[in-house]
């Protein structure tokens, strides 16, 4: 079954996502002038700037984390 990817729209501008999300429920919330965190599920996938249009990823949720090391 196909569906059309998910489109939404701020302000006069449509911006579109991977066909991937497609059925599901993605967020979004503004967090500075003109900039909205995009999320699916717990994740934040990235940021959509109005000005440049277009979403620049975030960090990686799934990297591997590295602790310092504690002074001996």
């Amino acid at each position: 079954m196909l569906h059309r990817p998910i489109e939404f729209t701020i302000g006069k501008r449509k911006i579109n996502l991977s066909l991937a999300f497609a059925g599901q429920l993605v967020g979004i919330r503004e967090v500075s002038d003109k900039i909205w965190l995009v999320s699916f599920m717990n994740y934040d996938l990235g940021f959509f700037d109005e000005d440049e249009a277009r979403v620049e990823p975030g960090e990686n949720p799934f990297a591997t984390k590295v602790l310092p090391m504690s002074p001996l």
